[in-house]
């Protein structure tokens, strides 16, 4: 592997990385604005028990893996790839 296939392949990973945390923003301001409305017809509507919360804490874990694939989850590396190997000798 030459110094321009590890270059494109760092821009790669970089790239998708970028990608991730922006589709995981525009998740997150889905998720306010939906929840708003669920909250806002919940009000509207008597507001009596407080139904939004089961489709907030539903679509919440959602976005929790979300946000840990987006900003925590570490890519996989060579090095994680020649570990794996030798130990399934």
């Amino acid at each position: 592997m030459n110094d321009l296939d590890v270059v494109d392949e760092r821009r790669a990973a970089a790239r998708k990385r970028v990608e991730a945390k922006r589709e995981f923003r525009n998740h997150v301001a889905i998720y306010i604005i939906v929840n708003a409305m669920l909250v806002l017809i919940w009000a509207l509507s008597g507001a009596g028990y407080f139904w939004p919360i089961w489709p907030m804490a539903g679509w919440g874990i959602g976005v929790a893996i979300n946000a840990y694939t987006a900003y925590l989850e570490r890519p996989i590396s060579e090095d994680d790839i020649r570990k794996e190997m030798e130990r399934s000798r």
